[in-house]
């Protein structure tokens, strides 16, 4: 047999290539350089990789359409393993600003009086003289930025992977760092090392359903690549178990990748074990790829038997709701709080993904499931990332302080983090003039197009249950005082952080807001993404 020369579109791929090339080189600085220099040297390294990759998508996205010969927004490249189209570009395009967001707060420093919110040493016992030792002499892993590029490159090609086994590789790419990240946090040791057992333990069980289920569906199609997977499911009606059982065990892990009940167990724990920087990067960027990810192998793979995969979807999304807007009532924990919310918020946009999903099956004017979906995650993802960057400035005595008690007339010490807050629960509720708002209407609208409305109706429902854990913190913020003869060092207050973090809440305030009082132009922008390519 004689060999075939692989093609590879570089060009298109390079925002990919950028990511895992600096994470390389991140881990080249670790090998080589000295300590003092490295977090600087790191910072830095992240901060042009992310900016370089950010302007390389701008650049494909314009030039998307010229290398398709215009006949269709995207091309296969990598023998097409990979696949660069509209729904791509704008899900790398949201990756990347989230993680610059991620950066920022990774780097704060001035809030831990000095130090970063990473452990000096991840191998010391807590408690020991060796990690008494790194406290003292300062030390820090600033291993977190290269394991941040390399999740940040597994989240590019998870959405973009247009096969099974790419699509593995990827979710282990991104997967793998997180668990290690998940453990590194500086105070709350053991509550952070059991954080990220559960989350390594329960993600490798999915990873296994996963593959397992590509087992299956390569059985019964005997291809990995989505459009032949497509056609078979097209044109084969026998051995349907073959497909339906391995389309649920890949069910299986990709949801419990975007949280959704019943795979949320590992979301609470691994949220508030985590160091805040890390659980508001994972939070926002990882629903983006995952999602992504999510609707490309259901969309294109299994388009054509929706009838098989929507009951379950059904079921899926009204479960994910229903436990994640109920559960989150009892928290008080403003950590596990929100991971609740965002179990909800799964939900909410797996609504969307019931929807229709070609434009030529809708009226003029009407929005297509990608659209809406796309425009959710953008909309969550920031107000998201802002609210968990809020959470790391609100302290006591012993360091961060999560327990809703301690916010109490948090709103009259600092009135602008307090508002900026507020504002964001404000748009996870669905308020009118919030990004939160338009996203709702989105996602229910293409649902309910779509017949789904007892989805709908339970959807209605959760958000409002979720207006009232949201509403009760502006509550107690605002219009509540600690209570008489409580400690000064048990009353939370806000470290004055540094310009990182505050740049990182400005722009999620912003963005909050702009993207609520005028949402055209990223509904605009999601829609030019277009579909995915077939």
């Amino acid at each position: 047999m004689d060999f075939v020369k692989p093609t590879i579109e570089y060009a298109e791929l390079a925002p990919l290539l950028i990511v895992l090339g600096g994470a390389c080189l991140g881990v080249a600085v670790e090998a080589f350089l000295p300590r003092s220099p490295r977090r600087t040297v790191q910072l830095v390294l992240t901060s042009v990789v992310l900016l370089a990759a950010f302007a390389t998508t701008i650049w494909v996205a314009t030039d998307l359409a010229e290398v398709a010969g215009g006949a269709a927004r995207g091309l296969l490249t990598a023998e097409g393993t990979i696949v660069v189209d509209g729904p791509t570009v704008f899900l790398w395009g949201l990756v990347l600003l989230l993680s610059l967001g991620g950066v920022a707060l990774f780097a704060e420093r001035r809030v831990e009086g000095g130090v970063s919110a990473f452990a000096g040493q991840a191998a010391a016992l807590p408690g020991t003289e060796a990690e008494r030792e790194a406290s003292t002499r300062g030390w820090e892993h600033t291993e977190v930025y290269p394991l941040l590029l390399f999740a940040v490159g597994g989240m590019m090609l998870f959405p973009a992977s247009n096969d099974l086994l790419t699509m593995f590789v990827a979710l282990e790419v991104l997967s793998l760092p997180l668990y290690l990240l998940t453990g590194l946090a500086r105070r709350r040791r053991l509550l952070s090392q059991e954080a990220a057992l559960k989350y390594f333990l329960l993600g490798a069980f999915s990873s296994g359903f996963f593959l397992y289920g590509a087992a299956l569906v390569y059985g019964f199609a005997g291809s990995m690549q989505f459009t032949a997977i497509a056609e078979a499911v097209r044109n084969d009606t026998g051995n349907q178990a073959l497909l339906l059982v391995g389309m649920g065990l890949l069910a299986v892990g990709l949801l419990f990748k975007v949280g959704a009940a019943p795979f949320q167990g590992w979301t609470p724990d691994v949220y508030q074990g985590a160091p805040t920087a890390v659980t508001a990067f994972m939070s926002a960027a990882t629903k983006v790829a995952a999602f992504g990810a999510l609707l490309r192998l259901f969309y294109v793979a299994f388009g054509s038997d929706r009838w098989s995969w929507q009951p379950m979807m059904w079921a899926v999304a009204i479960l994910t709701m229903v436990v994640g807007a109920v559960v989150a009532v009892s928290q008080t924990d403003v950590k596990r709080m929100l991971a609740y919310s965002s179990v909800a918020h799964t939900g909410f946009i797996l609504t969307g993904v019931l929807g229709v999903q070609g434009a030529g099956e809708l009226a003029d004017g009407q929005i297509t499931s990608l659209q809406a979906v796309l425009f959710y995650l953008a909309a969550y993802g920031v107000a998201t990332l802002g609210a968990f960057a809020v959470v790391t400035l609100v302290r006591d005595s012993n360091g961060e302080a999560t327990h809703f008690d301690r916010w109490a007339g948090l709103g009259k010490r600092s009135p602008w983090l307090a508002g900026a807050f507020g504002l964001y629960l404000l748009s996870m509720a669905g308020i009118p003039l919030t990004a939160g708002f338009v996203g709702k209407w989105a996602v229910f609208t293409v649902a309910m197009s779509a017949g789904a409305w007892p989805v709908v109706l339970t959807a209605i429902a959760s958000s409002i249950v979720a207006i009232f854990f949201y509403v009760r913190y502006i509550r107690i913020m605002f219009f509540t005082e600690p209570h008489a003869g409580t400690p000064a060092g048990e009353v939370a207050s806000v470290t004055t952080p540094s310009l990182l973090t505050s740049a990182t809440i400005a722009a999620g305030v912003l963005a909050t807001v702009v993207i609520g009082v005028v949402p055209g132009p990223v509904l605009d922008l999601a829609a030019r993404a277009g579909d995915f390519i077939r």
